[in-house]
């Protein structure tokens, strides 16, 4: 049997004080096979843990209650309202956010808690690199940078439909190290019902942006997105799943791009007259 002494009164155990505690928050709705990995992977640095249920049918809100988060309820109301309701309720001013789906490694979660013991204060907004998965392969060819961790006191998450970030406006972002292990993919029907409801959303954006539908883009657009995907991301190299996601990555580009002619011609229909039947 091992056992353990307590340290000495003369080898005192010095841990640094923690000058910027973390909320974490994490917007959820159905999540309850994947945010419990979420959560525990949050717990090693974070001071509490923020989750907003959207109105999950599962146990999604009681997996999170019972390890140990603040669990609130909020209907559904876009992906950066719910993120800044979350950032609302949380005690400390520094925000870190994650998906339900997602995972914090090691490395970043051992970086987040020096940074919070750090004299020094290099950015006000922070990102970490987000690897996710397809046909259990990680597509670490394709590296993204995503701003996850912001002080709350200076920004909010961008008031947009889809693709939220913090609005950093030019404030600059350093890089943590580390990974967001996304494990986003269940399987290819799943996949395609996602990528339908975020071109809808990315359709409507652009139009409310004053972008309108261009045949040139959408002829060119997607097949540059498969060259992009397939070669210069190295694509080719991970297979068949590279080959796949590829195209399907173009298919995204086809469906934003036709779904804003959509918006378009319903717009001008609804201008003339028209009615739809």
């Amino acid at each position: 049997m091992t056992v353990f002494s307590p340290p000495q009164a003369s080898d005192p155990v010095r841990v640094k004080p923690v000058l910027r505690p973390i909320s974490v928050v994490i917007i959820a709705q159905n999540e309850q096979e994947c945010i419990a990995n979420a959560i525990r992977s949050c717990q090693p640095f974070a001071e509490e843990i923020v989750v907003i249920d959207g109105g999950s049918q599962d146990e999604t809100p009681q997996i999170a209650a019972n390890l140990g988060c603040q669990v609130y309820f909020n209907p559904w109301s876009g992906y950066a309202n719910q993120r800044n309701f979350g950032a609302d309720q949380a005690v400390n001013d520094w925000i870190f956010f994650i998906d339900a789906d997602e995972v914090v490694d090691q490395k970043l979660a051992a970086a987040l808690l020096d940074w919070q013991r750090s004299p020094t204060l290099p950015a006000h907004a922070f990102s970490a690199l987000r690897i996710g998965d397809f046909w259990d392969q990680w597509l670490d060819s394709q590296p993204e940078y995503h701003t996850r961790l912001y002080d709350k006191r200076l920004f909010r998450i961008k008031d947009v439909l889809v693709h939220e970030g913090p609005d950093l406006k030019n404030a600059p972002v350093a890089k943590l190290p580390g990974v967001i292990w996304h494990y986003g993919f269940r399987d290819v029907s799943d996949l395609v019902i996602r990528f339908n409801r975020y071109t809808d959303l990315d359709a409507q954006q652009a139009h409310h942006t004053g972008q309108r539908f261009n045949l040139l883009r959408l002829l060119f657009k997607p097949p540059a997105k498969f060259i992009q995907q397939y070669l210069w991301y190295r694509m080719v190299r991970q297979g068949l799943a590279g080959f796949s996601l590829s195209v399907l990555w173009s298919y995204y580009i086809f469906l934003k791009e036709i779904k804003l002619y959509e918006i378009d011609w319903k717009a001008s229909r609804a201008g003339s007259g028209g009615v739809e039947e």
